[in-house]
């Protein structure tokens, strides 16, 4: 295959073929592929040619990063989250040379769709805020089957994650200076804190989805706020919280002073959140302070389509529910940065004033929004499932290949072929500083 010119680099990805997968398709159609590997997982999990490793300390990346582009003619980089540690540092570097980004992770669309836009996601997503814009791009695109097609595989990638972080845990001598690039706590705290909390929601699974059940078919007024991971990006890098808590203060002293007196208020617990921070115990805490401790309450499983179908509201940071609040109707308040935080699907209006002012999303507008974004930063496929991860290779290789990322042309056509015309508005890339400053010993 002759050679166009491009170079794709590849950073960390999911604990999963994915990468390795995509790369060898763009391979097939001619373009150059290099994986730079941080750490010991990272190894793990790239099974092709051309593999950099990167023993040096994390203060010389920068240096090493930006030579990188400039002596290997690097034209467009791929990574998974673009506020990793080490990531921050290339999206930067790669902006600086014209370098196309390209960042992926889990679908805003849920369950079988993967995120694959430029730049940035979320907060710094170029994907457009004026529900015109919207329309406009919408018009003309045929909608998706919604049906859920594939399957991801739980149990797949919480081996993969387990094998990335005890790799780099029992050989991180391969990468001595390799510091982890997220906040999640040390692997082996983080493993067994996650085992003991998921066979307890375990062994609580029929008492939750009998609360569920009998909350929303009883008539009740209720709110729902699913709680995200206090070490999540969204929570870090897309809001104005120095954490999970300081959220939930926040819409339970909302709640207790300006919503309904017969309102109920739900926190639902993200289903990976390994309970190193005992979010039931805050929450008690602050309701017996705002005395509303009989209107709150925890829950740890259930049905959250369920919960959210029969809810007089929901209120989210970000999280993707949001999503699934706006495809089922419902009113929802955004505290965050969220790529669906738009007029008209949402309240734009006060949380004080969310509890009794708030109206269902515009139906016709959310329709667009959804196609919108499955035909420019959504991809159908999964990281995990089989047959979910041979959609999604096919389709990010043919993105990437195309040159196509995140691009439609104004009337909603894709582009021709290695057309480079952005059409989605650019967004200033915003370091942040959220994750801690770097010490001496880097």
């Amino acid at each position: 295959m002759t050679e166009t010119g491009r170079h794709v680099v590849f950073l960390q990805g999911m604990p999963c073929a994915f990468f390795t997968n995509v790369a060898a398709r763009l391979r097939e159609a001619g373009l150059r592929t290099t994986r730079i590997n941080l750490c010991t997982g990272d190894a793990l999990f790239w099974r092709g040619p051309n593999a950099v490793n990167y023993r040096g300390t994390y203060r010389r990346w920068p240096d090493f990063i930006a030579h990188f582009f400039e002596r290997e003619g690097v034209t467009d980089l791929v990574l998974l989250g673009e506020h990793r540690y080490y990531h921050r540092e290339a999206v930067e570097a790669a902006k600086a040379r014209g370098i196309a980004v390209i960042v992926t992770d889990f679908g805003y669309l849920r369950p079988d769709w993967i995120t694959f836009e430029r730049d940035g996601m979320s907060g710094a997503s170029r994907f457009p805020r004026d529900p015109a814009a919207i329309r406009a791009l919408a018009k003309g695109l045929e909608e998706p089957d919604w049906a859920v097609k594939y399957a991801d595989n739980g149990l797949r990638m919480a081996c993969g994650d387990l094998v990335h972080n005890f790799a780099n845990v029992l050989f991180g001598w391969l990468y001595p200076f390799y510091r982890r690039s997220d906040r999640r706590p040390h692997a082996i705290l983080y493993t067994v804190a996650s085992a003991i909390r998921l066979y307890g929601n375990r062994r609580l699974r029929q008492e939750a989805d009998l609360f569920v059940q009998n909350i929303s078919t009883s008539g009740a007024q209720y709110y729902v706020f699913p709680l995200q991971l206090n070490f999540d990006f969204q929570i870090v890098a897309y809001s104005d919280f120095d954490g999970v808590e300081d959220a939930v203060r926040m819409v339970l002293t909302s709640f207790a002073y300006h919503a309904p007196k017969s309102a109920q208020l739900i926190l639902k617990e993200h289903p990976w959140d390994p309970a190193l921070v005992r979010w039931q115990r805050i929450m008690t805490e602050i309701a017996d302070q705002l005395g509303i401790a009989g209107r709150v309450h925890y829950l740890r499983g259930g049905d959250l389509d369920i919960l959210i179908r029969n809810a007089s509201g929901i209120v989210t940071v970000n999280s993707t529910s949001g999503i699934r609040a706006l495809q089922l109707g419902r009113p929802l308040k955004v505290l965050g940065k969220a790529i669906f935080d738009i007029p008209g699907a949402t309240f734009q209006g006060p949380l004080d004033a969310f509890w009794t002012d708030s109206t269902p999303p515009d139906a016709m507008l959310v329709r667009d929004l959804l196609v919108a974004l499955s035909h420019t930063v959504q991809i159908r496929g999964t990281f995990f499932g089989k047959s979910g991860m041979a959609a999604a290779v096919t389709g990010a290789a043919r993105r990437l290949a195309s040159d196509l990322v995140g691009e439609l042309e104004p009337d909603g056509r894709i582009p021709a072929p290695h057309a480079r015309h952005v059409k989605l508005p650019t967004v200033p890339y915003r370091q942040t500083h959220a994750l801690g400053k770097i010490t001496s010993e880097y």
